[in-house]
């Protein structure tokens, strides 16, 4: 990291009327996910590796709670594609239904951010971040037949297939749901 660090990161966030904490570990991380969990019935979970990486959809099937992929829902869970040290959230989606979730309909929406998704630049370092990062692995992940999956560049392309179509980019809290942002202390995701 460079000119900031998580906590500096969570004030930010905490100043944009976020929700914000700091965990060291994903363990640590599964545990405050699973206890928010506890209390919610319908869960909705965006395509995330991170949270995946934590082994919650598994121990939330387990414990019998219905998993959906969009809203309504009583909890919404995902990651980010970018975080701005300025505590501005970057989301790029191509059906559009895990940013929309991450704006309305759940009561709740909890990120799980690991620090490898931090950008000391702005929107546009995060957007970088996103293109180079994000999209070129997730586009192999889902089976995408894209020109960065094949290069791991983003060639801007207008393939039916590319998963970079519509960007949500949080300057505040939205309106509504509370919204709490865990930053691990750990590469998470993509």
């Amino acid at each position: 990291m460079s000119g900031f660090t998580l906590e500096s990161v969570a004030a930010a966030l905490e100043k944009r009327g976020f929700d914000a904490r700091v965990v060291a570990t994903r363990d640590e991380a599964r545990a405050i996910v699973l206890k928010a969990a506890e209390s919610a019935q319908v869960i909705g979970i965006g395509g995330t590796e991170s949270v995946k990486a934590l082994g919650v959809p598994e121990a939330l099937s387990q414990a019998g709670k219905t998993l959906i992929r969009e809203t309504p829902c009583d909890l919404f869970l995902l990651s980010a594609n970018a975080l701005t040290a300025d505590g501005r959230i970057v989301n790029v989606d191509g059906n559009g239904n895990r940013v929309a979730a991450s704006i309305h309909g759940a009561g709740h929406v909890l990120y799980v951010i690991g620090r490898n998704k931090i950008v000391d630049g702005g929107i546009d370092e995060a957007l970088a971040r996103v293109k180079r990062c994000a999209c070129p692995p997730n586009c192999r992940r889902l089976g995408k037949k894209t020109p960065c999956a094949l290069t791991d560049t983003c060639a801007d392309c207008d393939s039916p297939d590319r998963i970079c179509k519509v960007t949500v980019i949080f300057d505040r809290r939205p309106t509504g749901a509370p919204t709490t942002v865990l930053l691990v202390d750990e590469d998470l995701g993509y």
